[in-house]
């Protein structure tokens, strides 16, 4: 079974759409994690969670 890491990243109201999704695309190329959820809160509040596969090495003899 697949393990993962995950992270959260919160986003304020006053963050426009355009600088989330950069921040988004910036983590996933760069850090190659992938986008698993998002909520949005009351008061305009985003949360996202990424995640990104480990990969355990197996040591051969």
């Amino acid at each position: 079974m697949a393990e993962y890491e995950y992270q959260m990243l919160t986003f304020g109201r006053d963050e426009s759409r355009a600088a989330v999704r950069q921040s988004l695309a910036d983590h996933a190329e760069y850090g190659h994690w992938e986008l698993w959820r998002v909520s949005l809160f009351m008061g305009g509040v985003r949360k996202a969670i990424l995640r990104r596969r480990i990969i355990r090495v197996q040591r051969t003899a």
